[in-house]
């Protein structure tokens, strides 16, 4: 049974060497299913409101000391997201400055190939979730980095369908 509490604090957390936050996000990705359970090649991934709006951005928080960069991001979609499954293949590193803070923050991004999807999770009361198409997704998020990032993951896909063809 997953931890059904948000890790809270910053004592754990990560910096680089010049003293930047290291965050870790993942894309919760899935391939859409008609009505009869099949499934199709239509890619649609899931993402979350932000805390203190309804801005729309894919789970991301920090990577702290006691985990490795591919657990925080597992740990980020559980708490997040209420999602779980396979991390894959890091899709990048980004450096960006923090609305918030005013300093430059190390963002690593993974995707996530959802394997359950949970009705009750960490943050359920403070975050809604939303299944969308990339398009959509790439409209709305907030992020310039988690757009690129999604469009690596969508280039990644595409050559492995093309390969399996």
């Amino acid at each position: 049974m997953p931890c059904m509490v948000s890790r809270t604090g910053r004592e754990m957390q990560r910096y680089n060497s010049s003293g930047g936050r290291q965050v870790v996000g993942c894309i919760p990705y899935r391939y859409k299913e008609d009505s009869d359970g099949n499934v199709s090649n239509e890619l649609e991934v899931l993402m979350v409101s932000s805390q203190k709006s309804q801005a729309l951005m894919f789970p991301k928080g920090g990577w702290e000391l006691d985990e490795s960069v591919e657990e925080a991001a597992c740990r980020e979609s559980l708490e997040e997201a209420g999602v779980t499954g396979f991390v894959q293949h890091e899709l990048g590193q980004w450096s960006f400055i923090s609305k918030r803070h005013g300093t430059y923050y190390e963002g690593h991004m993974f995707p996530l190939l959802v394997e359950e999807q949970l009705d009750s999770w960490p943050e359920k009361d403070l975050r809604r979730r939303i299944w969308m198409s990339v398009n959509e997704a790439r409209e709305v998020c907030q992020h310039w980095w988690m757009k690129e990032a999604l469009d690596i993951l969508v280039e990644r896909l595409t050559l492995q369908q093309n390969r399996n063809i």
